[in-house]
């Protein structure tokens, strides 16, 4: 199984948080009470995809995040860091909110470097998202400012935390 290519298996493992939803991906299933480590980078690799679907499913699955607690996911966000928010109201805080959860949970199972790419092209794409809802010179200046943080956090993203190693809970 690949980071790209999660299994039917994963899909499953996220599903009983996301099955209200109505996602076509996701079929009913029962709740997962023990999750393995390979569940739980397969339910990362689902919910950090760079697409429609990988966009839609990681929403479900926050919302509705309480019930995800088995897998010990960090959902927790400072949105756009130093960044503006909602620079110029293109309101960028759901994308920082799925790249926090993307880097904060691949650094806490000491798989960061090797997934820091596909998070943040997960974050261009959400970015892009938003752009893509407003027209004309806005939809490019909002595209613009999203390339600048998309930049930004290739460059620097792994600054803020210096290391890939698994976290101490608590610590």
């Amino acid at each position: 199984m690949t980071a790209c290519a999660p299994s039917t298996a994963a899909v499953a493992s996220v599903a009983s948080a996301v099955v209200e939803s109505g996602h076509p991906s996701v079929a009913a299933v029962s709740s997962v009470r023990v999750v393995t480590m390979e569940q739980k980078l397969a339910a990362l690799a689902v919910l950090t995809q760079p697409t429609t679907a990988g966009a839609t499913t990681w929403r479900a699955a926050w919302e509705r995040r309480a019930s995800l607690t088995e897998f010990g996911f960090d959902w927790s966000s400072d949105l756009c860091s130093g960044a503006m928010d909602m620079p110029l109201t293109f309101d960028f805080r759901m994308p920082c909110r799925r790249h926090d959860f993307g880097y904060r949970n691949y650094r806490s199972v000491g798989r960061f470097a090797e997934h820091k790419a596909r998070v943040d092209n997960a974050f261009l794409f959400d970015m892009r998202t938003v752009c893509a809802r407003v027209k004309g010179v806005r939809e490019a200046t909002c595209r613009g400012i999203a390339w600048s943080y998309y930049q930004a956090v290739r460059r620097f993203g792994s600054l803020a935390r210096n290391q890939d190693t698994a976290r101490v809970p608590g610590v």
